[in-house]
């Protein structure tokens, strides 16, 4: 599309098997502690006026989002003024939801101040006592009713936040008395939800960041099929050996799949927000063929893990 890309990342955050990407596609890959706001705000400063650069974007989430904001709204560079983010965090702050109440998230992309909802995705867990996320299922099996409640949700806490460009994740909860927004983050969904969305709708959410920045609005398509990603579930523990990650790789229904570990290293627990790193995207006519391919896939890896010491 023309765009030059220079990325800011913490090297504490950066895993070995994708820091090659990163670099590849962009001018330069620079590294810096998130942790240093002083540090931080310097690195983008001096970037930016080096480089004449025309926008600054945080594509991720955590203590590290309001110092860029802030310091991008100074150089004339922010799309969206901090308070936007920091209105999202104060609302945040103070909603909660029962675990056992249904999620979906909510894509959308925001242009000159228009929502546009790209896709509603469905939570796969583990049920009862404890909910653990496993998967995310695209499009969410929603009725009509239920997907105009949630996005008339979701873009009115947009609005109100006073959002005017860029992706934002909204995960909402389904409860009796209707839809509740659990969180309202301003960046596109994680757990490679972008590409089940690209599978299942052909529509490719990461490249139209950048067209919207050109002021393009997203046409979506309807879903031709569904997508499915699902974590290898592995018990915490040392990895001792491993096999089934090639025939994986190989399965004509297997979209996508990550395996980030070597024999020696630590398996984070089901639960850990580290072990949603191992995973399989699969496509299929129906919610449950996906599921049972993701199955498949999780019985054909085989692992021989060491239990963790207690």
């Amino acid at each position: 599309m023309g765009f030059r890309i220079w990325s800011v990342w913490d090297p504490s955050q950066l895993e070995a098997d994708f820091a090659p990407r990163v670099e590849e596609v962009s001018e330069q890959l620079l590294l810096t502690d998130f942790a240093d706001e002083a540090g931080l705000r310097e690195v983008i400063s001096r970037t930016a006026q080096r480089h004449d650069i025309g926008a600054v974007l945080h594509c991720g989430h955590g203590g590290s989002v309001l110092p860029v904001v802030r310091e991008a709204w100074r150089l004339g560079l922010s799309p969206n003024p901090p308070a936007v983010y920091e209105r999202l965090q104060v609302r945040e702050e103070g909603e909660r939801a029962p675990a056992e109440a249904p999620r979906v998230s909510v894509e959308t992309l925001t242009v000159n101040g228009t929502h546009h909802i790209v896709g509603m995705t469905a939570q796969r867990t583990t049920g009862p006592p404890h909910f653990v996320v496993t998967g995310h299922l695209h499009p969410a099996p929603l009725t009509d009713v239920e997907q105009k409640m949630i996005g008339a949700a979701v873009e009115e806490r947009l609005t109100a936040s006073g959002y005017r460009f860029g992706p934002a994740h909204t995960q909402v909860a389904l409860l009796r008395d209707g839809p509740r927004i659990v969180s309202c983050h301003a960046h596109l969904g994680a757990d490679r939800i972008p590409l089940l969305i690209d599978i299942a709708r052909g529509f490719d959410l990461e490249a139209a960041v950048f067209t919207g920045l050109q002021g393009d609005r997203p046409v979506v398509p309807s879903a031709s099929g569904y997508a499915e990603v699902g974590f290898f579930l592995l018990p915490e523990g040392r990895l001792e050996t491993y096999t089934g990650t090639e025939d994986i790789a190989v399965t004509p229904w297997v979209r996508g799949a990550r395996f980030p570990y070597t024999v020696g290293d630590r398996i984070p627990p089901v639960g850990d927000p580290r072990a949603r790193r191992a995973y399989v995207v699969v496509e299929g006519d129906t919610p449950e063929v996906t599921r049972e391919r993701v199955a498949k896939a999780r019985k054909d890896l085989v692992a021989d893990i060491r239990p963790a010491a207690r």
